[in-house]
């Protein structure tokens, strides 16, 4: 898996040693930092990255109203049986869902 993302120029996440850890220096999960560093003026992709942070770790959970919901609903991906391919593609479809809406909210200035 390192090789094949070093050969591609692409960045390891998510693991050790990756860098894009799962839990920075600055306390931002993987995908928080991808975010803040890719993306930092899309307010809508920023809260969605906040809510991210918030269920993926338990002791911050009660920091955004969404994130019990995510977190358990992400909990139950590997209970599906699927295989990885699968589960990716039902949560891409989840997290883009959850993305637009966070933009319309944006837009409507929620």
């Amino acid at each position: 898996m390192y090789r094949g993302a070093a050969s591609d120029g692409g960045h390891r996440f998510d693991a050790p040693g990756a860098h894009y850890p799962h839990k920075d220096a600055e306390g931002r999960c993987s995908f928080e930092a991808l975010a803040q560093q890719h993306r930092a003026d899309d307010a809508a992709l920023q809260r969605l990255a906040r809510i991210v942070r918030s269920a993926d770790f338990p002791e911050e959970l009660s920091r955004t109203p969404e994130a019990p919901g995510l977190r358990a609903i992400s909990g139950g991906f590997p209970l599906l049986g699927m295989d990885d391919h699968d589960v990716l593609t039902r949560a891409v479809f989840l997290y883009d869902a959850f993305y637009a809406s966070l933009q319309a909210q944006a837009s409507d200035g929620g």
